[in-house]
């Protein structure tokens, strides 16, 4: 079984298109959710329809199917042509899926950060097809650790309790300048202390590769490690060839003077979009028509403005968000396998006393010897079964364990859809899932 989340939202799709996609009436969505599951390969389905965003959830056997089912039935349904659909949906596979899911109802992809509307009307939306049979178990594992996913974001990130950083408002101020797009662009962050770590994970978020710089090679060695792909490192003693190459420099050095000066300055056709985050300050005092600095008091004049505090709620909620669907999926794979062995295990038992009573009944072994035979059969088996369901136990951990898991079902007859999933709860999911 597989997720998706096929979305259409304020970021690609525009008011007249959000208006042919919402629907009429219940009745209208009601008819959509019964061609969804009219599939083979859709489980499961519901709908967020909202001013602002249309969000299809499935659980599915086929993300391809699925996903071309989807924007085929909303095409006929509102008239869009299918072409167009597909290029302003965004399609999310299975862990991109449920992050993107959480993000929803945690009110981080909404067109005001922070709004609380949102959890609701994802909730109804379950709720009605839920109500209409068109989902079930498999879907509201998702919104339960969704609505307890969004419940830490608004615990976590009181801005009393996180105040915003320099780092995040140099970072959106950037991107607000750029048209609110950094991808593809190259930041150069200069220092690697907290506010260069902060600066550079905000970079990297936004779609931008980065630049380390600092004089200890060793600790911005491991920075980089920390931080992962798309970035580079380099000696100190390069920062004037890098602020000749890039647009963009973040600075946020201890040194007692500044590191970045006129001098340095031979490439003028280049437009400069600096941010001096150091105190005292990291960048010479000097001006000429292609450089725009901006310095600590500028940052914290911006940081005032709402938009840069939601952007850095929004970042440190994204976090609680990665974690929620990293234990979503950890709990997901245990539901899986544990009843997936356990019903090998009874089918065993079952075999063994079927077996046992009807050699005993033909004479085939003697009555006194029933406990010693069913116990070395036990073991026999026990022994058989070890390296496979330890074999199945590791290979749950994989993101390709679903295909396997349901393959073994198959094999042996074995059905767990039923299974109750609080009886996995305490060992698997600390943070308190509920069913």
């Amino acid at each position: 079984m597989y997720y998706q989340v096929v979305s259409f939202n304020h970021k690609k799709c525009n008011l007249v298109q959000r208006e042919k996609l919402a629907f009429k009436d219940d009745q209208a969505k009601r008819v959509v959710l019964n061609r969804l599951v009219g599939f083979d390969f859709v489980h499961e389905a519901f709908i967020v329809s909202t001013c602002n965003r249309i969000e299809v959830v499935v659980a599915t056997r086929d993300n391809f199917a699925t996903y071309h089912a989807i924007i085929g039935i909303l095409a006929k349904n509102s008239g869009i042509e299918f072409q167009e659909l597909v290029f302003i949906a965004q399609r999310f596979d299975d862990e991109d899926a449920i992050k993107h899911i959480f993000s929803v109802v945690s009110s981080l992809d909404s067109l005001v950060i922070g709004e609380s509307q949102i959890t609701g009307q994802v909730k109804e939306a379950f709720k009605f097809s839920y109500d209409n049979n068109t989902a079930g178990k498999k879907l509201n594992r998702i919104i339960s650790y969704a609505i307890k996913c969004a419940a830490e974001v608004r615990n976590k990130t009181n801005i009393s309790q996180n105040p915003i950083s320099i780092a995040s408002v140099a970072v959106a101020q950037a991107s607000n300048l750029m048209g609110n797009d950094l991808s593809g662009m190259t930041g150069v962050v200069v220092g690697v202390g907290e506010m260069g770590r902060l600066a550079a994970k905000h970079l990297l978020r936004a779609g931008c590769d980065v630049v380390l710089l600092g004089r200890d090679m060793r600790k911005v060695q491991i920075l980089a490690d920390e931080l992962g792909e798309n970035v580079k490192i380099d000696e100190f003693n390069k920062l004037s060839r890098y602020v000749n190459r890039y647009r963009l420099v973040f600075s946020a050095t201890s040194a007692p003077t500044t590191v970045i000066g006129k001098n340095m300055i031979y490439n003028l056709s280049l437009n400069r979009l600096w941010f001096d985050m150091a105190i005292p300050r990291d960048i010479e005092d000097f001006e000429f028509d292609n450089l725009s600095i901006y310095r600590i008091d500028d940052l914290k004049d911006i940081a005032d403005d709402n938009h840069a505090l939601r952007q850095e709620q929004a970042f440190q909620a994204s976090e609680i968000v990665d974690e929620y669907k990293d234990g979503f999926y950890k709990w997901l794979r245990t539901l899986s396998i544990e009843p997936l062995i356990k019903q090998m295990r009874e089918d065993v038992s079952f075999s063994i006393e079927k077996e046992l009573n009807r050699a005993i009944k033909k004479g085939f072994v003697n009555k006194d010897c029933e406990v010693n035979i069913r116990k070395m059969a036990e073991q026999m088996f026990n022994h058989f079964l070890h390296l496979p369901t330890q074999s199945l136990r590791q290979h749950s951990k994989d993101k390709d364990s679903n295909f396997s898991i349901e393959s073994i079902e198959k094999m042996f007859n074995i059905n767990t859809d039923d299974v109750d999933a609080k009886q996995y709860k305490d060992d698997h999911h600390k943070k308190g899932y509920n069913s």
